[in-house]
């Protein structure tokens, strides 16, 4: 049984501000909460396009959106592909271009693939060190700590992982595949704690939390995704749709951060100037100038909540 707890539920699909008649993208489909919120807006003139790379998810949704399935479109794909499926679809187009009325990123890893053991997300549970979302795609979590160089290791687990014992961590991980392969969740736990210093590890998480956060990253080159896909959003969206941002931690953030900006803060007159004749306007209006976060009572039901951020931009 596929169980998530969808995060913001109501303030994201709210943010969406939908309209009975609209075409609304559900880039990241999961446990089909946000996706359901949405039909339920939705009229019969609408319709949902929703994404997932895991198989596991699409097959759920056939389950839990029977109903409304004469309204949506299913997608086996990553979210990186979003223009390109868009094209081949039947919604409006713009100099050939599809316009889609709102299109929502929910980047936090659907609870199933942390909680079932052989997927190998989890330093919870012993299994094979897998991480893959889509299991089409043949790199693993395996490959890289057994194949990878110790530099590039450290990078991931500094840069994805912000984990300020990169280096060591590394280091203990190259050493130990010299004698034999890191095969499992359990070892690579294992060996992410003997690597920390004792003093680090008496408090907060769990020790290879950021490790195994990075490596997830990584594997799925997540951050590379969901930068192609917010660019393709932007074209994607028809005049006055929004896009709404779930994330989950500071790299996500700060990457939706930024991009919004920048189709903002387009124009390139110099300060001084009374009017502005440089012509490039803004494409995107800030709906959200700080980021919605959870309620304590929604982090007190679902502490997953808790590092949630929502931001929404509308297309001008």
């Amino acid at each position: 049984m596929f169980r998530h707890v969808t995060v913001l539920l109501k303030e994201a699909v709210d943010g969406l501000n939908v309209k009975p008649d609209g075409i609304y993208v559900d880039c990241t489909l999961g446990g089909a909460g946000h996706s359901a919120a949405i039909l339920e807006r939705l009229g019969p003139g609408g319709r949902l396009i929703a994404f997932d790379q895991d198989e596991t998810a699409i097959r759920n949704a056939e389950h839990k959106l029977a109903a409304h399935l004469d309204r949506v479109t299913l997608v086996n794909e990553n979210f990186r592909k979003l223009e390109q499926v868009l094209s081949e679809l039947p919604v409006p187009k713009k100099n050939g271009v599809p316009q889609v009325d709102g299109i929502l990123f929910d980047l936090g890893v659907s609870s199933p693939q942390l909680d079932e053991a052989e997927r190998g997300f989890s330093y919870q549970h012993d299994a094979e060190l897998d991480m893959r979302m889509d299991r089409r795609t043949t790199l693993t979590a395996e490959t890289i700590v057994n194949e990878w160089p110790q530099r590039e290791i450290a990078r991931i687990l500094s840069e994805y992982g912000e984990e300020r014992f990169a280096g060591r961590i590394a280091a203990h991980i190259c050493r130990r595949r010299e004698s034999a392969p890191i095969r499992t969740t359990g070892e690579l736990a294992e060996l992410v704690k003997e690597a920390i210093p004792a003093a680090a590890r008496r408090s907060g998480p769990h020790p290879a939390k950021r490790s195994f956060q990075a490596l997830r990253i990584a594997v799925n080159d997540e951050l590379g995704a969901f930068e192609d896909a917010l660019e393709q959003s932007v074209n994607c969206l028809a005049s006055g749709g929004r896009v709404a941002v779930i994330t989950f931690h500071s790299l996500e953030d700060r990457i939706c951060k930024h991009f919004f900006a920048k189709f903002v803060e387009r124009c390139t007159c110099p300060p001084d100037f009374p009017v502005c004749t440089c012509k490039n306007d803004s494409l995107l209006r800030i709906v959200t100038r700080k980021p919605i976060v959870p309620s304590q009572e929604e982090i007190g039901s679902n502490p997953r909540a808790r590092s949630a951020k929502l931001r929404i931009a509308e297309k001008q």
